[in-house]
């Protein structure tokens, strides 16, 4: 019964649909006539009247794609989702579940014996004896739960036979002196909030299961302890990555909730990137300034690959000066111009020819990537300056040529694009210059994702900690370190040697 109602309400909503697509369509029309009439009263130009229509057709689309149409910008599984992955030098993800090599993984082998009673031959009667080196060999991926434990250490003491001198083995190196909780400890705390995004409350209720009482409380004073050691390592991280020739900036919201001071209660904050091919740090704003922009790029020189967003030219040309000109200069993202011309295809489908162009691009990128050459960096420049450049040539001629109204989706794209135009053609100077900005918005997902699960920060203590984590985290992943392994000899390393600086690359050197 309850089926067939179901089957009656889809009917029913297909039916409404249809009924206001055609009612849309009906009212299109009379828009056009009353436009056609208008402009001829008017006196207006047949091109201005078309770029008019075009523009109402396309809000009246955007509307309609607003209230039925999935919000996707690669449209998994269609052709063109399919073209920008080949484009990337992606292949396309095996489908099923097959089984995959755990390389990682140690092997514990079992071997399984016949009972007494079942090593009798069921056709003599015989005894069945074992062959040697021959078994029946499968595998199965086993599970070792974590567990707690308390560590009772004993210091052995000493003395001597003239009883005027005592003395008593070291323990282990502690988090807090006196304090309870391992280094360890800490860390398996801080990677779960910060790595797989587990909010405090959520690994208490996890622990409580393992037979661990513990309070939120408790867990944020671990790893609060955890990153007072760490905090010259992060600071250290910040400069190491500021010491690049090119690097990658971004910022995304962040929201700080239960602060003191109610002018900054509840307000969103701002967490902002730099990036190099082998590090991201990160800090937190209150706001999504110029002066914030230059908190987190202090000094650097060099190239910064950003979006566009304006508050990086502001800080550009804040700190020029006329003897020794800009202090660094920003190339931009091929990525978010593609975005805005993907973004306009459904109302003008002549964006899709920009789109080609810039698959274009990024073919040749995927081809030097993939090339066996000496010179990796000569052989880019090359492609780069005699295939690139005059694709670049022929989008910019057809965005001059091409008549459209600045509030059109289109509109928006080529002048979002013209605007940038420096910025865009940077890349083709300088092979250390990426054509986009994805590895700093890669970066970016671990923040966002953390934000949508524990919602942001509840102090500002709290966002100087989780820009730390963040910081060593990923960094550590860009790096291919275990984050944990990484944190802990950091830690120790730090509290052992009064403050020791241990960046991910110092691992890797070991």
């Amino acid at each position: 019964m309850v089926r067939i109602e179901a089957e009656r309400d889809i009917e029913r909503l297909r039916q409404v649909a249809l009924l206001l697509q055609s009612e849309n369509d009906r009212l299109h029309r009379r828009l056009q006539e009353l436009v056609s009439e208008l402009a001829k009263l008017q006196g207006k130009d047949a091109v201005d009247l078309q770029l008019e229509i075009a523009l109402l057709q396309e809000q009246l689309v955007a509307r309609t794609r607003a209230l039925f149409a999935p919000s996707s910008e690669k449209r998994p599984g269609s052709k063109e989702a399919r073209e920008n992955a080949e484009a990337a030098g992606q292949t396309s993800p095996r489908r099923g579940h097959g089984p995959k090599q755990q390389p990682q993984l140690p092997i514990v082998e079992k071997v399984h014996t016949l009972d007494e009673a079942d090593k009798t031959c069921p056709k003599c009667g015989g005894d069945l004896r074992q062959w040697e080196g021959q078994f029946e060999e499968s595998e199965e991926i086993d599970v070792v739960q974590r567990s707690f434990r308390v560590v009772r250490h004993k210091r052995q003491k000493y003395r001597c036979q003239c009883g005027q001198c005592i003395d008593t083995a070291l323990g282990p190196t502690k988090l807090v002196a006196g304090g309870r909780y391992s280094i360890d400890f800490a860390v398996e705390v801080a990677v779960s909030k910060y790595a797989d995004h587990l909010p405090l409350a959520r690994q208490t209720r996890q622990m409580a299961r393992q037979g661990l009482e513990v309070d939120t409380q408790t867990l944020w004073d671990q790893i609060f302890a955890l990153a007072r050691h760490l905090r010259p390592t992060h600071e250290a991280l910040h400069d190491y990555v500021l010491s690049a020739a090119v690097i990658g900036a971004d910022e995304t919201t962040w929201r700080l909730l239960g602060e003191k001071d109610e002018s900054q209660s509840g307000k969103s904050w701002w967490a902002w990137s730099v990036t190099r091919p082998d590090a991201v740090c990160y800090r937190i704003f209150p706001s999504r300034s110029a002066e914030a922009a230059g908190e987190i790029l202090k000094d650097f020189r060099g190239i910064v690959v950003a979006d566009g967003y304006s508050a990086y030219g502001a800080l550009r040309r804040q700190t020029s000066s006329a003897r020794d000109g800009p202090r660094f200069e920003l190339a931009a993202c091929w990525a978010h111009a593609r975005r805005k011309f993907l973004e306009a295809e459904p109302d003008y489908p002549e964006a899709a020819q920009v789109r080609e162009k810039i698959r274009a691009l990024y073919q040749i990128e995927a081809r030097a990537r993939e090339a066996q050459v000496l010179d990796h960096a000569a052989y880019l420049a090359e492609l780069r300056r005699t295939e690139s450049a005059p694709i670049l040539d022929a989008i910019r001629d057809w965005l001059l040529s091409r008549p459209t109204l600045p509030r059109s989706s289109l509109g928006r794209a080529v002048g979002y694009t013209l605007e940038l135009w420096p910025g865009l053609e940077r890349f083709l100077t300088d092979p250390s210059i990426p054509i986009d900005n994805n590895q700093t918005e890669r970066a970016m997902r671990g923040v966002a994702i953390g934000r949508k699960n524990h919602y942001g920060s509840r102090s500002l203590r709290g966002t100087e900690v989780a820009a730390l984590f963040y910081s060593l985290i990923e960094s550590a992943k860009l790096s291919a370190l275990e984050p944990g392994r990484y944190l802990a000899e950091a830690a120790r390393r730090a509290i052992e040697n009064s403050g020791m600086v241990t960046l991910p690359r110092d691992l890797l050197q070991a």
